[in-house]
């Protein structure tokens, strides 16, 4: 994975007219290998990205602007580095295009291009963007545990549950903080964890979501680790780990890993930091 040919952490020259090649893709499987991960995910998923500063001309040289929704199959042979993507929706800025059409299939075309895999793009006038601000996610929130924790290098051995309890809990955090993998800037999301199994030791789980503090990965590789540590510490028969994190340079990424066909409900949900 070599990131030293990536812009991030680097001062970059914005380009006004669309460019393609601005998108840096980045392999998935280098950080799934460390997982233990070899061949085809236990896991599938989506990568939801949401764009804010979206805008072109129009055939007459008006400015549009647009908020865009991105959903990338976690399948995908490689994700799309962050800052390349806010360069390259950039890109379009002082380029005509006729329709939102137009623009929509450029961009599914360039990015399923790019990620090798399958890509969603759907672009909303701001009075049609659909949308549901809450405060926190509709679950347990594990925050108010009174736990005393040194460690804040992720630690799956926090990790356990109880196996002669069977249950089906809902529970979310928004103590999730890990920095970039390249610049070490902080990243801040809230994590929701839709399982059925062996009840998980709450104290625990939260020690360990919490020792992502210094941990140093991309947001969609961090919930991968995530989902793998509770399937291997917990052994769930079914979990789903969503994150949703706030927005940088005008986009929020918010991954989706489920060892089962899950569509939640809160996709449309923005959570109130973000």
């Amino acid at each position: 994975m070599n990131l030293i040919l990536s812009e991030l952490g680097k001062k970059s020259q914005y380009k006004s007219e669309y460019d393609r090649d601005l998108l840096f893709p980045i392999p998935r499987a280098v950080k799934r290998e460390e997982l233990g991960i070899v061949g085809k995910p236990l896991f599938q998923g989506t990568d939801i990205w949401t764009a804010f500063e979206i805008s072109w001309l129009n055939s007459r040289g008006k400015p549009e602007v647009r908020i865009g929704v991105f959903e990338i199959d976690a399948l995908s042979e490689f994700l799309i580095e962050s800052k390349s993507f806010k360069l390259y929706l950039n890109s379009f800025n002082s380029t005509r295009f006729t329709s939102d059409d137009e623009v929509a299939t450029i961009m599914q075309r360039d990015l399923s291009k790019a990620v090798m895999g399958d890509v969603r793009v759907q672009l909303y006038q701001l009075k049609e963007y659909p949308t549901i601000i809450s405060n926190q996610f509709d679950a347990e929130s594990i925050d108010g545990l009174d736990i005393e924790i040194t460690e804040y290098i992720a630690n799956p051995r926090f990790l356990k549950a109880d196996h002669s309890i069977q249950v089906h809990e809902i529970l979310s955090s928004d103590l999730l903080k890990s920095n970039c993998l390249v610049t070490f800037q902080p990243d801040w999301g809230s994590v929701l964890i839709d399982y059925t199994g062996g009840k998980i030791d709450q104290e625990g789980l939260l020690k360990y979501l919490i020792s992502f503090r210094d941990h140093n990965e991309f947001h969609e590789q961090c919930v991968e680790r995530i989902h793998s540590d509770i399937m291997q510490y917990c052994q769930p028969d079914k979990l789903c780990v969503y994150a949703r994190y706030t927005r940088r340079g005008g986009l929020d990424i918010n991954p989706i890993r489920a060892n089962y066909a899950y569509d939640p409900k809160h996709k449309k949900i923005r959570l109130a930091r973000q």
